[in-house]
């Protein structure tokens, strides 16, 4: 099965650019709600892919074939159960925007990923507190 969705995302890619480089239109994925736990690595040849949704899945670790998406601006996975980010490649993604990681049991240390030293916006939900015993 994951080859054929590897096939699927290659196929969508060779469209997307081709329309992109005729007509230099945007693309946004939209992959919210499909219980996806990885990403194929042909989402790597999406060139143009700005804004991607990969919302309420099943990751638990950062996609990590987006951070070679060099045209990436926004990165949607809210609701899913990640933990760890890949700090060093977020932090080079020159184009990336926004990256909602809202509802995910992310540790301390991507807490600590605020501008100036990231040049995105990272959304994140409130802590909890600390139950008093």
């Amino acid at each position: 099965m994951h080859k054929r969705m590897g096939e699927a995302v290659a196929r969508v890619a060779r469209k997307v650019n081709h329309t992109v480089e005729n007509k230099t239109d945007s693309l946004e994925l939209n992959l919210a709600g499909n219980y996806l736990h990885r990403l194929p690595e042909e989402v790597t040849s999406l060139l143009h892919l700005r804004t991607i949704n990969l919302s309420r899945n099943r990751f638990r670790r950062f996609p990590e074939p987006l951070a070679t998406v060099a045209a990436l601006e926004t990165i949607d996975l809210e609701e899913n159960e990640i933990t760890e980010v890949p700090v060093e490649k977020l932090a080079s993604m020159a184009s990336l925007q926004s990256l909602n990681l809202r509802a995910n049991p992310v540790g301390p240390e991507a807490r600590l990923l605020v501008r100036p030293l990231v040049p995105f916006d990272l959304l994140l939900s409130p802590e909890e507190p600390i139950p008093k015993a």
